[in-house]
This record gives C-alpha cells, structure tokens and sequence, in this order.
C-alpha cells in the first residue's frame, strides 16, 4: 500500500470534496430580557440559528415575536442578555465597525432635503470616503437599483416604492457583505410589493450578499427566500427552519406552484404551532 498520494489524487480528491458552508451568522441558545423582576421582557428565548454566506433567510411570526429584535442584534443595536452571537466570526459590535452589514428600515428615513444620490452618499461621507470614491459608488448603486435617472430627485419627488429602493442603495453604497432588511415593503401596495420583490431577488442574485429579511407576510417569505425562520409570540422562540426547495430563478407564477404552496401551508402551519405553546 502506497503512503503518499500523488498531486493528481489529491488534486482530484479536493474537486470531489463538496463545499463547505461558510457560517456568517451564528447564534447559540440567544436570549434577550429587557427589565427585571416583574416588569421583563423576554424577547428572545433559546434561539439557535445558523446563516451562512448567500443564504436569503426571511424571519416571519406574530407582532412582538422577536423577529426586528433579532436583526437588530445582529447589528449591534440591542445587546443579548444570554448565549452568544457572532456575525463573520466576530462580535456584533466588532463586526459594526468592520461595516459588515447595511440596514434597511420598514421607512426609507430619506431626508427631504438632500437628493437621492446625496441620501446615498451620506455613510459614505460619515465613513470618510474620498469625493471621487463617493461619486463612483452613489453611481454604482443608483444603476443597481434602477434609479440612475432619479439622482438629481429630491425624495419627495418619488414613489414610495422608489424611496424604498434608494434606501436598499444607501445600505448597498459602502459594499457590506450582510444586508438586514426590516420590513422594508410592509407600507406598500400589494402590486408595487410584488415588483420590488422581483427587483430584490434580481439584486440579491447580482451581488450575492447574505441577506436578512423581516416580514409579516408568508407569501412573500417563500418567494424571496433560500430559509425561512418561523417564530412564535413572546417570548421568541424559532419554532421551525425550512430550507426552501424552490429554484434561485423564480418568476411570481411560481406562487401558482404546488412546491410553493406547500412550502406556505408549512409556514403557516408553524405559526399556528407557535400560538398554541
């Protein structure tokens, strides 16, 4: 028997070894309290949850659920009181400032007196990047979205619809790996919402970040995402994953598809589930 494999061997060997799942997100049995004595909180109860890079993970549950609460942990912007939380293998607050992530509102929170493309330069200005760097990236982003014709605009010059996707641009426009996403399209019409899912599907697909998406709505968890996160009411507790198995190419007739609609019957089931522990 020979001891050493030749560089052909190993070489073939590497190719069929399958890839590993790179983790970007890990949480492990994650708790949050807010208060103490009579007057807590739990917010979120034992969550164990891994995201890994490319994944499109969709949180939904009831209102108070924990799913914004979770996202909002994952930037840095609520401290667990429990378990451990590590965004690319460091702390949320480390991965903060390594800028990791951008964050998208339910609200655009455009301000009304500066254009689109000043709205979108404005962490770029905070972050320090140089004028050129700026014009270069506000254009990038404005073409990504669709709305290179719309930079001079002052936000009240656009639909809402449009305000929303300014806002996905100004998360994108200093290139973040992560992109958390809190209900972004919760406030629109239910055709406006449905073209903003194509365009963020499309996007996602472009740029291969790592998205994480709140939503109250199940037909939109299911097209959108590769994982669905089901929650239960307070205290939030993850009471089902699912892995979708719907292709990454997915048209909105695919609604109309026996996969989809059992994929939906699945979330729904599991929120039920979660009102009745």
């Amino acid at each position: 028997m020979r001891d050493v494999l030749s560089q052909s061997e190993i070489d073939g060997f590497a190719e069929d070894t399958p890839a590993v799942a790179e983790p970007v997100v890990k949480a492990q049995d994650l708790n949050l309290v807010f208060g103490a004595g009579e007057s807590a909180v739990h917010a979120l109860k034992d969550v164990n949850l891994t995201i890994n890079k490319g994944d499109f993970v969709s949180f939904i549950g009831p209102s108070g659920c924990g799913k914004t609460t979770f996202l909002r942990c994952i930037a840095a912007l609520e401290q667990p009181t429990g378990g451990s939380l590590t965004v690319n293998g460091m702390t949320p607050d480390e991965a903060r400032q390594a800028r990791a992530y951008g964050y998208v509102f339910q609200h655009a929170g455009l301000y009304p007196w500066r254009s689109i493309a000043k709205n979108i330069q404005l962490p770029l200005e905070i972050m320090g990047y140089s004028k050129a760097e700026q014009g270069k990236r506000v254009g990038e982003v404005l073409k990504l979205v669709e709305l290179e014709q719309f930079g001079k605009k002052f936000p009240w010059q656009l639909s809402g619809g449009m305000q929303q996707r300014a806002s996905i641009a100004r998360a994108l426009a200093f290139d973040a790996d992560i992109l958390l996403m809190d209900e972004p399209f919760g406030a629109l019409d239910e055709i406006v919402r449905d073209h903003l899912n194509e365009q963020l599907l499309q996007l996602w697909a472009r740029t291969n970040k790592t998205i994480g998406f709140v939503t109250h709505s199940i037909p939109e968890a299911v097209y959108l995402s590769t994982k669905i996160v089901v929650m239960s009411p307070r205290p939030g507790r993850i009471t089902d994953i699912i892995e979708s198995p719907l292709p990454k190419e997915r048209p909105l007739d695919i609604r109309d598809s026996p996969e989809f609609i059992e994929v939906a019957h699945r979330v729904r089931e599991g929120l039920r589930a979660g009102h009745a522990s």
